[in-house]
C-alpha cells in the first residue's frame, strides 16, 4: 500500500480512482490510529498513526493507495479506543467489545464508498411549489408487513417495486423520515431514526444489498417515475453546524435528492438558501398550526372559521411550510376518528408519552366499532379531513396508509415499534377501495383546476377589474362569512380569469346541523354544478344545483360546485 500526506477536506473517506483519502476530526493531545481490514476480516491489515497538522487544526489525514479499495474497511482508535466517524459514507457493522480494563464499548467498521454510478442523466426534478402533492413514508414501514407483496420488503428497492401505486395514486413529492444510519438506544428501539447518527451514510438496514448503490438507484427510480425526494434531517442540538451544512450539501450532489425538511430552530431555511450548492434545493419545516386548526374544524370546535379562512389560503412561500392533518408523530386518520384518546400502552411507558392534545374525536365509540353509525360518520370524517387538506390551496402531505384506513390502534408514538403497529397493511386497501379512489380522484380534481394550487396566494381582490375578487368568503347569507364563535360552516368562493374564467364555490358544514348556504350570482348565462361531495365523492359528471340561489348540506358535510 502506498500512502501519503492526504488532504484535510472533505472529511470522511473520499475515494478517487484507487486511492482513499482519510480525515478525521480529533482533539489535540489525542492519539489517533487509521486501522484497514479485509471485509469481513477480524484483524486488521494494516494500522497508520495519523499526525497532527500544524495548519488544519484538529482534522488528522492520510491518503492510501489501494490495488481494490471497495474490498475494504476500516475504523479508527483515539487513545486506543473506537472512534466514530461521523462523515462515514457507507457504514459495514458495529459490534460491543471488551476493553483490557473489563469496560465495554462499540466498535464501529466503516465502508470504503466507491464513487462510480451510472446516473443516466438524472437531475433534481425542480417540480413547482404549487403543483406538489407529497406523500410521507417511513421507508422501512412502507414495505415491510407480508401484505406488501413486494421482494425487498422493508428497502429502498421494496418502495421502488412501488412505485406504480404512488403514480396512480397522483403524488409528486415523497418524504421520508431519516434514512441515514442512526443506532438503536439501549432502552428501545429506534424505530423513527431520530438522535446522532451518521448522517452521511444511507441505512445499511434499508437496503437488500449495498446501502450506496441501492440509495442512489431508489433516487434515480423516484426521478424517472415524476416523483421528487425530500429527506427528513433532524439532527440534534449538540451536531455542529458546519458538519450539519456538509451533509445537506453532500446528499444533494452525491444523491440527487430534492431537498430536506430541517428544524428552523438548528438550520434557517432562508440562510441555507443563501449557501451557493442548496441555493435551488428545496428546504421545508414542519409547522402543526394546519394540522391543529383543520382538526378542531372537522371535529366541530367553536371559533374556528377565522383561523381555517387563513389557513385555506395561506402559501408556504420561503419559509417551506407545508400543509398536513395527520404525520408520523400522532394519529393516523384513521385512528384520529376511532379514538378521543392515545393508547400507547404497548410502549411500556404507562401511556405517559406522545401527544396528549390530538384534537380527535372517536364517533361515538372508542376504537373498532361495528355499530353502523359510526362506521358511517368515520368514513364522513375521513373524506372531510382529505377535502380540507386537498382543497386548502397551501403544499398539502398525505400521511402513507391514511387513504385506505390504516390504523396504527391508537398508538400516537409508535417511535419504538418496528412491528406491525407501525408497518403499513396494504391488506386493508381491498376493504377501503372506495376511500382509496376517493383520494385518487380529489388528487386528480386538484391538479386540473389552477385555483386550487395558484402560483402566488390569493389577494381577496379583484386582480382583474372584472367585478369578482380572486377568493371570498360566505356563509350562510352570500359575502358574508359567518366568523362568530358559534359558526361552524364556511362557503369559500375562488374566481379566475387568468386561464379561462373558472369559478369554484365549496361549502363546509362541519356542524353536527344541517344549514343552509346561499350561493353567490354568477354571469349571465352560468349556473353552479355539484362536482364533490362528502358523500358522493368526486363526480364524473356534475350534476346541476336545483336551485340557483341556495344549497342545504347535510350535518357533516363538504360540498364543491364548479359554475359555468
Amino acid at each position: 500500500m502506498k500512502t501519503s500526506i492526504g488532504y484535510p477536506l472533505p472529511q470522511g473517506c473520499t475515494l478517487t480512482g484507487n486511492t482513499a483519502n482519510f480525515s478525521i476530526a480529533v482533539p489535540e493531545g489525542k492519539t489517533c490510529e487509521l486501522l484497514l481490514y479485509r471485509c469481513g476480516k477480524d484483524a486488521p491489515d494494516e494500522r497508520f498513526m495519523l499526525e497532527e497538522d500544524p495548519v488544519a487544526g484538529n482534522l488528522r489525514h492520510i491518503a492510501v493507495t489501494l490495488e481494490h479499495p471497495e474490498n475494504y474497511e476500516y475504523s479508527y482508535l483515539i487513545d486506543g479506543k473506537s472512534g466514530r466517524d461521523v462523515y462515514c459514507r457507507e457504514f459495514s457493522k458495529a459490534k460491543t467489545v471488551e476493553d483490557e480494563s473489563g469496560s465495554t464499548h462499540t466498535d464501529s467498521r466503516y465502508r470504503i464508498a466507491g464513487c462510480t454510478f451510472e446516473w443516466e442523466g438524472d437531475a433534481p426534478l425542480r417540480i413547482p411549489e404549487h403543483e406538489i402533492v407529497a406523500y410521507s413514508i417511513h421507508v422501512r414501514g412502507f414495505t415491510k408487513h407480508t401484505s406488501s407483496k413486494v421482494r425487498h420488503k422493508g428497502t429502498f428497492a421494496g418502495v421502488i417495486e412501488k412505485l406504480a401505486y404512488l403514480q396512480e395514486l397522483g403524488i409528486n413529492q415523497l418524504h421520508c423520515m431519516p434514512v441515514y444510519e442512526f443506532e438503536d438506544h439501549q432502552k428501545y428501539k429506534n424505530y423513527w431514526g431520530y438522535g446522532e447518527g451518521y448522517f452521511f451514510a444511507p441505512k445499511s438496514g434499508y437496503a437488500s444489498g449495498d446501502a450506496v448503490t441501492e440509495m442512489k438507484e431508489f433516487v434515480r427510480a423516484l426521478h424517472k417515475s415524476g416523483i421528487e425526494l425530500i429527506l427528513e434531517m433532524p439532527f440534534t442540538g449538540e451536531t455542529p453546524l458546519g458538519r450539519m451544512i456538509d451533509c445537506l450539501r453532500f446528499w444533494v450532489l452525491e444523491y440527487h435528492v430534492d431537498g430536506f425538511i430541517v428544524n428552523p430552530v438548528l438550520l434557517s431555511p432562508e440562510s441555507l438558501k443563501r449557501d451557493p450548492v442548496l441555493a435551488r434545493t428545496k428546504l421545508l419545516q414542519k409547522d402543526d398550526t394546519f394540522q391543529n386548526a383543520m382538526r378542531r374544524f372537522l371535529k366541530g370546535d367553536e371559533g374556528m372559521v377565522q383561523e381555517v379562512i387563513w389557513q385555506l389560503r395561506r402559501l408556504g412561500g420561503a419559509d417551506g411550510r407545508f400543509n398536513y392533518i395527520t404525520s408520523h408523530n400522532g394519529f393516523t386518520l384513521r385512528d384520529l376518528v376511532s379514538y378521543d384518546g392515545k393508547h400507547n400502552e404497548a410502549n411500556g411507558e404507562n401511556n405517559q408519552d406522545g401527544p396528549v392534545y390530538n384534537y380527535s374525536w372517536n364517533c361515538g365509540a372508542e376504537g373498532p366499532s361495528r355499530k353502523n353509525a359510526v362506521q358511517k360518520l368515520r368514513k364522513r370524517q375521513s373524506r372531510n379531513a382529505y377535502l380540507l387538506l386537498l382543497l386548502a390551496q397551501g403544499m398539502p402531505c398525505l400521511l402513507a396508509g391514511d387513504e385506505f384506513g390504516n390504523t396504527q390502534k391508537g398508538n400516537n408514538n409508535v417511535y419504538c415499534q418496528d412491528n406491525p403497529i407501525a408497518w403499513l397493511d396494504f391488506g386493508r386497501l381491498p376493504k377501503e377501495q372506495e376511500l382509496h379512489d376517493f383520494v385518487r380522484d380529489l388528487i386528480e380534481f386538484r391538479k386540473e383546476h389552477k385555483l386550487l394550487h395558484p402560483e402566488r396566494e390569493m389577494s381577496g381582490i379583484d386582480r382583474t377589474s372584472c367585478g369578482l375578487p380572486d377568493v371570498s368568503y360566505h356563509g350562510e347569507s352570500a359575502w358574508r362569512a359567518q366568523a362568530d364563535v358559534a359558526s361552524r360552516q364556511l362557503g369559500v368562493f375562488y374566481h379566475d380569469t387568468a386561464n379561462g374564467e373558472e369559478n369554484l364555490y365549496v361549502a363546509y358544514n362541519m356542524h353536527w346541523l344541517p344549514h343552509k348556504f346561499a350561493l353567490p350570482t354568477l354571469p349571465k348565462g352560468c349556473r353552479w354544478y355539484e362536482c364533490i361531495s362528502t358523500d358522493d365523492g368526486v363526480l364524473k359528471e356534475p350534476r346541476p344545483v336545483t336551485s340557483r340561489r341556495e344549497i342545504e348540506l347535510p350535518e357533516r358535510t363538504i360540498l364543491v360546485l364548479i359554475g359555468k
